[in-house]
């Protein structure tokens, strides 16, 4: 979760260590923190709080040298301060590390570093690292072999950046179970968390793959196993614009994202519905009809916001096609001991593709002999490499914590899969193919109609902005946009917000209605619409207020509920999608007004790479 960056060429490294920083402050900010060599020594400068603070801590100061590490913390072990913060150091400062990850036996390699006489002045795993590279560094007198000694001793996620002041010509980085990528610059090399970090500098990048050691120095950079045995790996060329990762005059990158949306959408769609086939055109998938045939379950396994789009995938697959579904949040899913075999077909979904519960549920799946098809958003990440088929959802970069445009491509990339697997099997007819497709051609344009909205939905969120507790409700399809709804309230504006399903309200939950409590109801389902109308009615009978989302045309709702926000006639089974843009902007309204940080929300990071 955290973000790393590393610099190594012939210019100041501390205005490279800064900037590339400001780009992966999506990944955690309580804290960040830089360590440049100056010639002599390691110059350390680190704070508690965000990037600014550090800005701020580093002006006057002269942090001069052409190689160094930086920063940015989301907190696992240990408390936000200036102590937790990275880079973390030995006891001579000789030896530097930045960390992202879990050290999951930090505390037996704690004790036996103690009792060799180490002195620890954190709370954090990441001071385990930093002191096992010196006691191998001091035996060996090597950096590389210290580094590897100290990676095969360590069990859990890491990845590191290492800064030797004894080999100031060196710069050493490590990955396993989190995402790290080298840029290839001209007498320049770069180490990062994430491509925007440096994509200012060079497009040229190596993805680091588990247990691999990259030795960077200004004119070259070599990869090594945990072996020590070269690795060859092809240079990855990226091919997002620069401004794709820009707020581009929006006053924050989430609603930049918001307003993307119909951009990302038609990318994700278009290449694969191409006009003169009847078939949804999937090319990085190879699973054939007779493997289809033989599949018994599907599982679809993901998280947060991902794990909601995978709801709404379980209810149109399974319906649609008549394969037993089950969707899961990643975390649970493998403590369990489902039940996985040969004829199990899982999809993962991941905006970012590293997400670790995730990647521990596809190598569980992997290992009993499923066959795993991964949505990702980012190209060359892990899950993109560790699955048997791959879709991308083409959103580009998607910078702000809250995730929104990637949302709407993975209900993009759930409507090509029903769409997909449906005609394989038979389910569906190339007629009825051709009408959805249509209709998803229409898709783009109907999202800018509803962001046309986005005036009328702040004036709502105006209006509603002191509501203390909202409920999300809706049915069947509905009640999965409500999940995603509810969620977004939480994450940006902190407000309590809570999902249900329309006909749950009268198990309990409706006790909770009172004077002023909002309820926004997702009406778009018109074989639920009466019985979801018949929910909303018991919600004003109790003088709660209710925020519809509906379908333009349906006026009738207007007699029942406060307010009314229509999208534009779809397919049913499209709606979730266009439904869900005014949450997005309603959230977003509301965190605004209150005066939160909508990009960074607090305690919250963009990819979830711990467990």
């Amino acid at each position: 979760m955290c973000g790393i960056v590393g610099y190594i060429g012939d210019q100041e490294a501390s205005p490279i260590l800064i900037e590339s920083l400001r780009k992966l402050e999506y990944r955690g900010y309580d804290s960040a923190g830089i360590a440049v060599y100056n010639g002599s020594s390691i110059d350390i400068v680190k704070t508690k709080g965000r990037l600014k603070d550090l800005e701020e801590k580093l002006e006057g100061r002269t942090v001069k040298g052409t190689v160094g590490i930086g920063h940015t913390r989301w907190a696992t072990h240990g408390a936000p301060s200036d102590e937790n913060s990275h880079p973390h150091t030995n006891g001579d400062e000789s030896i530097t590390v930045v960390h992202n990850g879990i050290i999951e036996n930090y505390m037996e390699l704690k004790d036996e570093l103690i009792s060799h006489g180490y002195v620890f002045v954190s709370e954090t795993d990441t001071e385990v690292a930093v002191h096992l590279i010196d006691y191998y560094y001091k035996h060996k007198e090597d950096p590389v072999d210290a580094v590897v000694k100290a990676m095969n001793k360590i069990e859990g996620s890491y990845a590191l950046g290492v800064l030797f002041k004894d080999h100031p010509d060196l710069l050493i980085a490590v990955r396993k179970d989190s995402p790290l990528i080298v840029g290839l610059g001209k007498g320049e090399n770069y180490i990062a968390s994430d491509i925007p970090a440096v994509l200012q500098y060079t497009r040229d990048v190596y993805l680091l793959e588990d247990e691999e050691i990259a030795i960077l120095t200004k004119e070259d950079v070599k990869i090594i196993n945990k072996n020590k045995e070269q690795v060859n790996r092809e240079v990855f060329k990226v091919t997002w614009d620069v401004a794709a990762a820009e707020k581009g005059g929006y006053d924050h990158f989430m609603l930049k994202e918001i307003f993307e949306q119909a951009k990302v959408v038609k990318d994700t769609l278009m290449p694969r519905l191409p006009e003169n086939q009847n078939r949804v055109v999937l090319d990085e998938i190879k699973l054939s009809k007779d493997e289809l045939d033989n599949i018994n379950k599907i599982y679809i396994v993901a998280c947060g916001t991902a794990y909601y789009a995978g709801l709404v995938g379980k209810y149109l697959i399974e319906r649609i096609t008549r394969v037993p579904v089950v969707a899961e949040v990643a975390s649970e899913f493998r403590y369990r001991d489902p039940v996985i075999d040969k004829n199990t077909l899982m999809i993962v979904i991941s905006q970012s593709g590293e997400t670790a519960d995730t990647l521990a549920a596809l190598r569980l799946a992997k290992q009993r002999g499923a066959r795993v098809l991964g949505v990702v958003n980012v190209v060359g990440s892990s899950i993109a490499r560790e699955a048997d088929d791959i879709l991308y959802t083409w959103a580009g970069p998607e910078i702000a914590v809250a995730s929104t445009k990637a949302y709407s491509a993975q209900l993009a990339a759930m409507y090509l899969l029903t769409c997909h697997i449906a005609l394989e099997l038979g389910k569906m007819t190339e007629d009825e193919f051709v009408s959805l497709r249509d209709e998803l051609y229409q898709l783009p344009r109907k999202v800018n109609r509803v962001l046309s909205k986005a005036e009328k939905i702040k004036r709502l969120a105006d209006k509603y902005v002191h509501s203390k507790n909202v409920f999300y409700v809706g049915r069947g399809l509905d009640y999965m946009v409500s999940m995603e709804g509810s969620l977004k309230l939480k994450e940006i504006a902190y407000v309590h917000s809570e999902p249900y399903a329309a006909g749950e309200l009268k198990h309990g939950p409706i006790a909770l209605i009172e004077d002023a409590t909002l309820v926004i109801g997702i009406v778009t389902q018109e074989d639920l619409y009466e019985k979801t109308v018949s929910n909303l009615k018991e919600i004003k009978a109790r003088d709660g207020k209710v925020l519809a989302i509906a379908v333009k045309g349906n006026t009738e709702i207007e007699k029942v509920v406060d307010d009314v926000i229509y999208i534009p006639q779809t397919h049913w089974m499209f709606t979730s999608l266009l439904a869900n843009i005014p949450q997005q902007l309603f959230a977003y309204y509301v965190s605004t007004a209150l005066g939160h940080d909508v990009d960074k929300p607090r305690n919250l990071a963009k990819s979830v790479t711990v467990e």
